[in-house]
């Protein structure tokens, strides 16, 4: 497909797509260098936040679907997490296999720390955006994902 058969906002898209790509990529660095003294990466990080930030407990095939991630992934930072003490796992009543991911007193003083570096990093970087230009952005690509969540769920719907 070239240039001209983009619509503006396709075009556009392309372009906030791109840059999206390329802020996570710098988020990534950025993470693993604020809590490299924590033992954690940015992907342990992230998956801790699932968890401490989820309204309750939850399986690991959902923070993958909440994250947008692959299970096998998050399944093998939880098994490490697991190992050292950091996060356990719960029965869960709805289902014999999918158990429930909770943070330990060790996992939450951990992102607690992690929380502890990120504040003022946060802070340095936001320095300057105004809040009702970051609710745009939020709101932009909160649109996106549903449009992408809309289009796999249809997809896995026709799939045999």
């Amino acid at each position: 497909m070239t240039k001209d058969q983009w619509t503006e906002a396709g075009e556009a898209v392309t372009a906030l797509i791109l840059d999206v790509f390329r802020l996570n990529g710098r988020l990534q660095l950025a993470g693993d260098r604020l809590v490299a003294e924590l033992g954690l990466t940015s992907a342990r990080w992230q998956i801790l936040g699932a968890i401490a930030y989820a309204a309750q407990p939850e399986s690991v095939a959902w923070h993958a679907r909440t994250m947008g991630v692959h299970r096998q992934g998050v399944q093998r930072i939880v098994n490490e997490l697991k190992k050292e003490g950091i996060v356990e796992v719960q029965p869960n009543p709805h289902h014999k296999r999918a158990h429930l991911v909770v943070l330990t007193a060790k996992g939450r003083k951990l992102f607690e720390a992690a929380l502890a570096l990120q504040v003022p990093w946060v802070n340095d970087i936001s320095e300057g955006l105004s809040p009702d230009n970051i609710a745009t952005a939020q709101a932009v690509i909160g649109v996106l994902k549903s449009r992408l969540q809309d289009a796999s769920n249809a997809q896995d719907e026709r799939a045999p």
